[in-house]
């Protein structure tokens, strides 16, 4: 039998498909081996890091003021059917669960839920009744549920998958639009501040948007392979949801109105996908210290002479670091030194500590780096100061990196062949368009037949156009950015 590679030395940039799928098997991310297509077994590693996300996600928005429920996983057919442009953009990913383990039909059909705005809003029209319950600001950590048809990619496009999703009630479409606001600083704190992953918050097109909303921002980042990821979105749903729901409140005045409700969708499972592709190199993962599953990993170097006195050193390490609240191991396996030094690399974990009889006696520990593949001599004591430090200052080095990475990568053109070769290089496009306001546009479905790309939308905060849109050679009325997605 062929010895296994100690090394992990695939081609990021060359074939990030090959590497994307060994990184995840190797260093045991996900098990495909669940025996139901699209959905894979979620692993310690994976876990770790993806509930770190969660635990940012859910102490931002409990401090904006988002209360946490737990809804069930079914919701009834009847649910669905009261919202037919949602069902209509919906049904065909829906699960339905349709009888009984004894064979027995049930009276209803109930879904697996794709996502949970009829379940929530038939709550609010019990919960909500005055201006004084208003806003009512909602989210719940969940897995959702979809029949993908495309092909599915471990953490990318999955039919079981990892979020937390908000819905909240305003009084009023501008207080709508502000929560949608708030939900973008909340993804830049998320994402760029704690995870180091650039993106560009788009309003989706007309025809784009999230069934049954008014509106749809989302952010877009771009992975190794040139295509465009999908990360949170933010929605301002039309009041077809809350006249189909009666989900009403009584004003100061004594009138009542409809809510104007908002939905928000931070995939945890594909920010995961993101994390490590972006961030990984050649020799495998690299974590940002903020959801590293381990921060720091111990190597002692021993012989049987000195193996107590160096475990005894590196116990005593583990505990100062883990006083500091430094996640830490001790590698007590019984690989060969290169062998911890590559495995540990592979795994992404920020920083190697060498211990043996030399730093002992030089009071001073080898401390590998691993964002940066270089080596440093520190002192023992308050090495977790050092650590922390150091650790700020790597979030700060991938983050520099990688936004440099991402805004090489977008790029301008003026003409449909440029855009093209562009798009085929794997890039992202900034160019003139007709219109993004109207349904069924010609020239969108060209680009998506031509380059197979789509149009992901205009920046937010909008750009003036300049020159004629690309395809059909009107004057341009948006600035919008093209690129292939998953």
């Amino acid at each position: 039998m062929a010895k296994e590679k100690v090394t992990f030395d695939f081609d990021k940039k060359g074939d990030f498909s090959e590497w994307y799928s060994e990184i995840i098997k190797r260093a045991e991310l996900g098990d495909l081996r669940y025996n139901i297509k699209g959905f894979i077994v979620f692993q310690p590693w994976s876990v770790l890091a993806m509930e770190k996300t969660y635990d940012f996600l859910e102490e931002t928005l409990q401090l904006k003021g988002h209360k946490p429920y737990w809804y069930p996983v079914v919701i009834p057919e009847k649910n669905f059917l009261m919202e037919k442009n949602h069902v209509k953009g919906f049904a065909p990913e829906v699960f339905w669960v349709t009888e009984t383990g004894a064979g027995e039909k049930l009276e209803e059909k109930m879904a697996l839920r794709p996502t949970s705005e009829t379940a929530f809003y038939q709550m609010f029209s019990i919960w909500i009744r005055s201006y004084k319950d208003l806003p009512f600001k909602t989210y719940q950590r969940a897995q959702v549920f979809r029949y993908e048809t495309k092909a599915t990619r471990p953490f990318i496009r999955s039919r079981e998958f990892y979020w937390i999703e908000t819905h909240n009630a305003f009084d009023s479409k501008e207080n709508a639009f502000k929560q949608a606001e708030e939900d973008m600083q909340t993804t830049k704190e998320i994402l760029l501040d704690k995870l180091c992953i650039p993106f560009i918050f788009f309003e989706r097109p007309e025809w784009d948007k999230f069934p049954g909303a008014e509106t749809t921002f989302a952010a877009d980042t771009l992975m190794p392979d040139g295509k465009v990821l999908q990360l949170p979105s933010t929605h301002i749903i039309s009041q077809n949801f809350t006249k189909a729901f009666e989900v009403k409140f009584v004003d100061e005045k004594g009138k009542e109105n409809y809510c104007w409700t908002t939905c928000y969708g931070p995939a945890v499972s594909r920010i995961f996908a993101a994390i490590i592709s972006i961030h990984g190199d050649n020799k495998g993962l690299i974590f940002p210290f903020s959801v590293a599953p381990l921060q720091a990993v111990i190597i002692p170097i021993y012989n049987e002479k000195n193996k107590e006195k160096v475990l005894k050193e590196s116990k005593k390490i583990q505990e100062e670091l883990r006083k500091a609240k430094i996640r830490t191991e001790i590698d007590l396996t019984d690989k060969t030194m290169g062998e911890k030094f590559y495995y540990w690399e592979m795994k992404g974990v920020p920083f190697r500590i060498e211990l043996g009889e030399k730093e002992i006696k030089e009071k001073k520990a080898t401390v590998f780096l691993r964002h940066e593949g270089k080596k440093t001599k520190e002192k023992i004591s308050g090495i977790e100061k050092f650590i922390l430090s150091e650790g700020t200052k790597q979030m700060d080095y991938l983050k520099k990196k990688a936004v440099k990475e991402f805004e090489e990568k977008i790029v301008e053109a003026d003409s449909i062949e440029k855009v093209k070769k562009a798009v085929e290089e794997g890039k992202i496009v900034k160019t003139g368009f007709c219109s993004v306001s109207m349904q069924g546009n010609d020239c969108a479905e060209k680009i998506e037949k031509e380059m197979n790309a789509s149009i992901r939308g205009t920046k937010f905060i909008k750009e003036k156009p300049a020159g004629n849109c690309i395809v059909c050679k009107k004057k341009a009325e948006s600035v919008v950015y093209i690129g292939k997605s998953y």
